[in-house]
């Protein structure tokens, strides 16, 4: 609090013993030590009453958000939202609609290695009806299935980088048998 040091302290005690003298002294210390502990009882007091302030203006805010959560908890019902979602999942109405296409196009091209495209969430895709099997589907399925490769729509620029990347460790398969 005050920034007294040793030597402050010597000053103020030699002036103290010639002011009030050796007689007195002890009485007025003592006197004086009385005081400094009213005034720390009365500073602890007043903090303690600040403390239990802050404390019920604390609780009264809990209590005002715990009755803001109960009044929202009495008026959730699970049921209720769930039948909502359920008819608004079954709407007939919006099937009858063709689906429109946004200016940006539906699908965005994939940004990693993977092979399927990326669809954006603007518009929903009406779904297509598929085109009924031929013979020759049915045989080059049976030739995938022969040859344990997945049955897979790839673009040709990484079958031919497939072909070129096994062309490659044969040959270097061949490089090191000789």
């Amino acid at each position: 609090m005050f920034d007294i040091g040793w030597s402050e302290l010597v000053l103020i005690g030699v002036v103290a013993l010639i002011a009030i003298g050796p007689k007195e002294l002890p009485g007025v210390l003592r006197m004086v030590g009385q005081w400094m502990g009213k005034a720390r009882k009365m500073a602890a007091e007043f903090q303690g009453q600040f403390q239990e302030a802050m404390r019920e203006a604390e609780m009264a805010d809990l209590k005002k958000s715990f009755d803001e959560v109960k009044e929202v908890a009495t008026g959730f019902n699970p049921l209720t939202s769930l039948q909502k979602d359920v008819s608004d999942a079954l709407r007939v109405d919006a099937l009858d609609k063709p689906a429109e296409t946004p200016a940006s196009g539906a699908v965005e091209p994939a940004a990693s290695s993977s092979e399927t495209p990326v669809i954006s969430s603007e518009a929903p895709v009406t779904p297509t009806t598929p085109e009924a099997p031929t013979p020759a589907t049915f045989m080059e399925a049976e030739a995938h299935a022969a040859a344990n490769e997945p049955l897979a729509i790839t673009r040709e620029v990484k079958q031919a980088q497939v072909a070129q990347d096994t062309a490659a460790s044969e040959a270097i398969k061949d490089a090191k048998a000789s």
